[in-house]
């Protein structure tokens, strides 16, 4: 008997449902081949959970108990100016939801993957690491959506009770959204940081602790706002350029830890590094570019390039320690097509070159803007602050390295074992110091002493006192000469260590 399927019965099975054109069949077919299937999965079982529907029935009881305080409470008044205090109370509300539950049933989700060993299961559909996190972050902001879809009304509602305009409550929602988009991509990532179930626990801990803090700091933004530019909305451009400066640095880093939550969960075949590291770049240039343009605007202020070079290097370090700690040696794949400028490429030698061009190339870029600004005394010591600042990071990080992996012994040459030493490394730099100096009575002239301190040090370059700079140019540059020197060796070790990986 044969089992081949006729043509009539084929041509039954692919025909088209009737009143819909082929073409529009067609169409939905592909759209529903390019959605993620499981941002319906994880919709569908969030929405049939008991957390959900408790957490949304208790929302818009409070709601509704906050609509009915105010409606009591203004109705007899003519002319009520109680918007502000029930925008906030409504957004509160929100926030709890938004900044608490969704972040940390984010985490809960990647993280039950992990623990119950079903990861493996989802690999296994075909859909990668970066499309299943796509469907995990899209799914829960589908559930944040309904959420403010029940808020969003109340919050409109407070618009009537005056002493509340429109603007403020479309950028109070637009920067949440931002944060909420933020918080979930943090969440995502902490779920792939640990391995071991204590490193779960820790992880679990200090993203709770997290979310609190930011919450009541979200709160304290949102009350700050509303009452200083509540009613009588105007245009303030420092205002506005932080607020575009706090969104793209919003947006920028959510991209960047998207990135590393897919990198963890590649193979090692894989280039792995090449996103993460590509997104790192872009930011740092469009951020440059960005400020560049800002700073031309304000009249060429030399504040702008000053504090930005500050939290830029400082962000940059945090960063470039997680690029510059990779493993040793690549897999075999990837070695044909790796040359010395390929740094996107995995190895902790290549994330260690980028690190020190990133560091260097950030400061290098900020003094320039400070130099051609007005040439001042202020100039000059902002731009020799965030020089040191850039040194002691190439330098810190060096000696970490140096520490980890020039022993034989692998101990300590782990990732998590790097930047543990560049934490220990940098408080002893930055505590032994001001202690030397206390016990052998060199309060006040304690600068040689601190010259490799990165906190001190990074403030006395920035400093003058009655005779000119506190501490001199030619310091730093004894300072550049220590961090290259330094990073020399580190590069040394690691292209070492990376032959000796590939010779096994």
């Amino acid at each position: 008997m044969s089992t081949q399927a006729s043509p009539a019965s084929g041509a039954a099975e692919s025909a088209p449902a009737p009143g819909v054109p082929a073409e529009a069949s067609d169409r939905w077919e592909k759209w529903g081949d390019r959605l993620n299937p499981l941002v319906v999965k994880e919709v569908r079982q969030g929405l049939r959970t008991r957390v959900f529907w408790v957490s949304f029935g208790l929302l818009l009881a409070a709601c509704l108990v906050l609509s009915l305080i105010a409606f009591a409470n203004t109705h007899d008044s003519t002319y009520t100016r109680e918007g502000r205090s029930y925008f906030f109370s409504f957004f509160v509300c929100l926030a709890l939801v938004h900044f608490g539950l969704i972040p940390f049933n984010a985490y809960r989700s990647l993280a039950r993957e992990r623990e119950d060993e079903t990861w493996s299961l989802l690999l296994l559909t075909g859909l990668g690491p970066r499309r299943i996190l796509r469907g995990k972050v899209a799914s829960f902001l589908v559930q944040a959506v309904l959420y403010a879809s029940a808020v969003g009304p109340f919050l409109l509602f407070s618009y009537f009770l005056n002493g509340i305009d429109l603007p403020t409550i479309l950028m109070v929602l637009l920067l949440g959204g931002a944060w909420l988009v933020f918080l979930t991509l943090v969440s995502v990532c902490a779920a792939t940081l640990a391995d071991s179930r204590m490193g779960r626990a820790a992880v679990r801990f200090a993203l709770v602790a997290v979310l609190v803090v930011t919450f009541f700091q979200a709160l304290t933004f949102t009350f700050v706002v509303t009452n200083e530019r509540g009613s009588g909305f105007s245009f303030d451009r420092n205002f506005f350029l932080g607020l575009g400066a706090a969104f793209w640095l919003l947006m920028s880093d959510g991209w960047l830890v998207f990135e590393t939550a897919v990198a963890r969960l590649s193979l090692v075949t894989e280039d792995y590094t090449r996103h993460p590291r590509r997104a790192l770049v872009v930011q740092v240039v469009l951020t440059f570019l960005g400020m560049t343009a800002v700073w031309w605007l304000m009249d060429r202020d030399d504040d702008i390039p000053g504090v930005m070079g500050i939290l830029g290097g400082l962000h940059l370090i945090f960063a470039t320690l997680f690029v510059a700690t990779d493993v040793d040696g690549q897999s075999r794949p990837l070695r044909a097509g790796t040359r010395a400028w390929t740094l996107f490429r995995p190895g902790a030698l290549r994330g260690f070159r980028l690190s020190v061009l990133l560091l260097v190339g950030w400061a290098v870029g900020c003094g320039g803007l400070l130099e051609l600004s007005d040439g001042s005394a202020s100039s000059l010591r902002m731009g020799m602050s965030q020089a040191a600042l850039a040194l002691y990071g190439v330098l810190y990080l060096s000696v970490a390295l140096l520490l980890g992996r020039m022993p034989r012994s692998g101990r300590f040459a782990s990732p998590v074992s790097v930047r543990l030493l560049y934490v220990l490394v940098g408080i002893l730099g930055a505590g032994v110091p001001p202690l030397l100096a206390v016990f052998l009575n060199l309060e006040g002239r304690d600068e040689l002493l601190n010259l490799l301190n990165p906190i001190l040090g990074t403030l006395n370059f920035g400093k003058d006192d009655y005779s000119g700079l506190k501490l001199p140019p030619e310091l730093l540059l004894c300072v550049a000469l220590v961090a290259f020197l330094s990073a020399f060796a580190a590069d040394r070790v690691l292209a070492a260590r990376e032959r000796q990986a590939h010779q096994q």
